[in-house]
């Protein structure tokens, strides 16, 4: 009987994996308010199978970016030890959040909106990304590579805003942008 059970779970979990990978390429494509029709339809399962899983549209889009946050954070103290220089790790992992914050077409609405159940994706971001991004700055100030008394929080949130795409600016212009930022974070001495 434990085999069958074994089985089962693993099922459960392959198809809950394969919910949050639709899920996260729906939202790259369509923002955090697309259908979950079409997130069911790419996932191969019924839009109850979604709701069995996710109760609420909330419960999935803090599922999905639940797993791209930690993928991001974990990232940090990897990049300090493959790299040649802790500003190069900075620079690698900036690119990494910088590539989360343009492809989250609806997120930043998300954060923003009214919905409680939402609350916990921000405190999530900053509990998780502001200390692996504190531990390259941290690095990076010990090398002598970047001025000292940068913040973690601030930094973000000067990508988090140069991140915001639109019409005549786009991720392109965005990523051009967040390098000349860390540029001038670069230590003269």
């Amino acid at each position: 009987m434990p085999e069958v059970t074994g089985v089962r779970q693993a099922q459960a979990q392959r198809t809950r994996s394969g919910v949050l990978a639709a899920a996260a390429a729906v939202f790259v494509d369509q923002g955090v308010q697309a259908p979950i029709r079409d997130i069911a339809e790419r996932a191969g399962v019924g839009v109850g199978t979604i709701y069995r899983n996710f109760p609420t549209r909330a419960d999935l889009v803090t599922a999905v970016y639940r797993h791209q946050i930690d993928t991001c954070a974990a990232l940090a103290p990897r990049l300090l030890e493959e790299s040649p220089s802790p500003f190069t790790a900075l620079n690698r992992w900036v690119d990494a959040f910088v590539e989360f914050l343009v492809t989250k077409h609806g997120l930043g609405a998300a954060l923003g909106s009214e919905d409680p159940g939402l609350e916990n994706l921000h405190v999530l971001m900053l509990d998780t990304l502001v200390p692996a991004c504190a531990t390259l700055l941290d690095a990076c100030t010990a090398a002598g590579e970047i001025n000292p008394g940068i913040a973690a929080y601030t930094l973000m949130r000067a990508i988090g805003n140069l991140c915001i795409t639109g019409p005549d600016y786009d991720r392109a212009d965005a990523k051009h942008m967040v390098t000349l930022l860390l540029a001038g974070c670069r230590s003269r001495a």
